[in-house]
């Protein structure tokens, strides 16, 4: 993993190599992992991760492991592969927003969790827990479901062991929520009734790299008030929407 001499590297050499062992197979590790696949003195990474931690560069889970946090997406949002997303979805986002003045978001994955790349939202729109930059649980929201249904099966089993519990209305059940993610695939989006929060009610649909079933990468996602009557004419709205922005994505790329 690391340089024939790690001892050589200058402090910054040494901070990237820390964050190079992190990839989409190793998303969340814990100190000793890092050590490891870093090929650096435990010592020297127990400082360097606990800086990176301090500045929001890594996130500590409940469980001591460690992930990418939203500082270097804060950062990585500048290169041209987030903003050309945000461009490009923005006209498509005003588009929904105008129909019942509902937050709208597009979001993207991001280790175990997902990143909300934009929102849009106005004084009438229901607070929410989302905003650009924010980390939101996979399991828990209409976005998260969208990407964690489309991801490849160790992001699913590294998920779904462990699914923390938001409100009464979280699936925190592993077998139940599987079951979901066939039905979220199958059927083209997601739903959630007040999983993450109290009042909101969410639904998503995949972004592809193109148009037809190409790669999902990433989620776009309406955030309405629980009862809303509005929400079955919407999946439609959505799918249609992303199916559309896919398209101009395809020919951006």
């Amino acid at each position: 993993m690391a340089d024939a001499d790690p001892q050589s590297k200058s402090v910054a050499g040494r901070v990237l190599t820390v964050l190079e062992t992190f990839d989409t197979r190793h998303r969340r590790q814990s100190l000793a992992a890092i050590a490891r696949r870093s090929e650096l003195p435990l010592t020297t990474v127990h400082r360097l991760v606990h800086e990176l931690q301090s500045r929001d560069a890594l996130v500590r889970g409940f469980d001591g492991a460690y992930e990418i946090g939203s500082k270097l997406w804060r950062l990585g949002i500048l290169a041209s592969v987030h903003s050309d997303l945000r461009e490009v979805a923005l006209p498509y986002m005003e588009d929904i927003y105008q129909l019942g003045n509902d937050a709208v978001q597009i979001a993207v994955l991001d280790g175990l969790r997902c990143l909300v790349v934009d929102r849009i939202a106005g004084s009438a729109t229901m607070s929410v827990l989302s905003k650009p930059g924010a980390r939101l649980p996979l399991h828990a929201t209409g976005v998260g479901k969208v990407l964690l249904a489309f991801g490849d099966n160790e992001l699913q089993d590294a998920v779904l062991d462990n699914l923390d519990r938001f409100t009464e209305h979280t699936i925190t059940d592993a077998d139940e929520l599987r079951r979901q993610l066939r039905t979220i695939t199958a059927q083209g989006f997601a739903q959630t009734q007040e999983e993450l929060a109290p009042g909101a009610t969410s639904i998503a649909v995949p972004v592809r790299a193109g148009v037809g079933r190409g790669t999902v990468i990433a989620a776009l996602g309406l955030v309405l008030p629980s009862g809303s009557k509005s929400i079955t004419r919407m999946i439609p709205v959505m799918q249609v929407t992303a199916a559309a922005l896919s398209a101009k994505l395809a020919g951006v790329a």
